[in-house]
């Protein structure tokens, strides 16, 4: 039996919900002028304490004000129910080949984190708990979920791949689409009871199925006690990893002094003459401080493959012995892949921030080994693109 379901009760957007996961901002001020732009996003919803309104209120204290907005886009018209459905996923964009996935429930006691936990759900990364208590709290606040995990199929992926843009083809017209901040075009059927369904789930669920994003939310449905959690379960021939990089606002120590103590732990240091870029290859970190650019290769530790890759080296040698600094510090700011080179170092440059830690993407290669041997990608380390859209389809728990 498949441990991919379809949704009992769902909520299909009519336009104009779609939304950035509310973990993919690098600055909280860009979330709260989206809202304003838009008031139908989820993004109001999501994260109800960053809506013009309720800025001032804490997270928790804005729960209240996330409950009213659902309940007035159901009843608006924003989004209409819909019964014992998955939802075709198809994201597009001119030069670009199309990313397909299929909106669904997973059975939550699937998730493993061990070699020796069972389960088909591998979750792959260290998380915040903070950010996890606040994804319970809303989905017990809402009784629904908004924004789905992204599941990657390694074990029938060219199967699936095949399947969805073959019920994509022969869907017809759109129940609804939506354009993202890149361009791309977020478009979605729903496909009711039936063998199609029937075969969808089946090849969806016929393999382990690696979180490649919503790694907050899948722990979220465990703690909440969730029995079934809202994903998008997608192909390895639809995402690609982007760089995930690093902004530090305030240095614990001098920029001079934290080159001394990362050359003293065995790192190579290269002054950038000109622009610093995303390095192209995994072995060597670009800095920026005020004024100048580094390359730094930072010396392996004892270990295998996972301790080091480029970022358990910098969360470990550079944040945490040359900063002093726990990866979950305010100061520290995790800029996804959507972020270009030149923004980070001009954050720097403005004075906004006081280091820049530009890190080469992971490989799927290192991704794929990490994860079949149940271990832990260190925080923030796979940007994966293109993202599922939140907002698009909401689940309706059962109380």
């Amino acid at each position: 039996m498949t441990v991919v379901h379809p949704i009992a009760r769902a909520w299909i957007t009519t336009g104009g919900t779609g939304a950035q996961n509310y973990d993919e901002f690098a600055d909280d001020a860009e979330i709260t002028a989206i809202i304003e732009a838009n008031p139908h996003s989820a993004l109001g919803i999501e994260m109800p304490h960053r809506a013009p309104e309720s800025l001032g209120k804490s997270f928790l204290d804005a729960l209240p004000d996330a409950v009213a907005r659902l309940g007035e886009a159901k009843a608006d018209g924003s989004y209409t129910p819909a019964e014992q459905v998955v939802v075709l996923y198809r994201i597009s964009a001119p030069g670009e080949e199309p990313a397909y996935g299929l909106f669904a429930m997973v059975d939550t006691d699937q998730i493993s984190t061990r070699a020796d936990e069972p389960g088909l759900v591998i979750r792959n990364e260290d998380v915040f708990i903070a950010k996890v208590r606040e994804r319970v709290a809303l989905a017990d606040a809402l009784g629904h979920l908004l924004s789905p995990v992204l599941l990657l199929q390694t074990g029938q992926g060219e199967q699936l791949h095949e399947a969805l843009a073959a019920a994509v083809e022969a869907a017809g017209a759109p129940a609804a689409t939506d354009t993202d901040q890149a361009g791309r075009t977020h478009a979605i059927w729903l496909v009711g009871p039936g063998a199609r369904q029937d075969e969808l789930t089946a090849l969806a669920g016929g393999g382990e199925l690696v979180v490649a994003d919503g790694n907050h939310r899948s722990l979220a449905a465990q703690t909440g006690d969730l029995p079934r959690f809202l994903a998008v379960v997608t192909t390895p021939r639809s995402v690609a990893i982007q760089p995930y990089n690093r902004l530090v606002s305030e240095l614990t120590t001098t920029g001079a002094d934290l080159l001394d103590r990362l050359a003293a732990a065995g790192a190579r240091i290269t002054p950038i003459d000109g622009p610093v870029e995303v390095p192209a290859t995994g072995g060597t970190v670009h800095l920026r401080l005020p004024g100048q650019g580094y390359a730094v290769t930072l010396p392996p530790v004892d270990g295998g493959r996972l301790e080091n890759l480029d970022h358990a080296l910098v969360e470990r040698l550079l944040l945490r012995d040359a900063l002093g600094l726990d990866p979950g510090d305010k100061r520290i700011t995790y800029v996804g892949g959507d972020y270009p080179a030149s923004w980070l170092t001009g954050e720097v440059d403005a004075g906004r921030a006081e280091l820049a830690v530009l890190i080469a993407p992971v490989t799927v290669d290192d991704f794929v080994a990490v994860n079949l041997a149940r271990e832990k990608m260190p925080r923030k380390s796979t940007w994966f693109t293109p993202k599922a859209r939140g907002g698009l389809v909401v689940a309706e728990l059962n109380r």
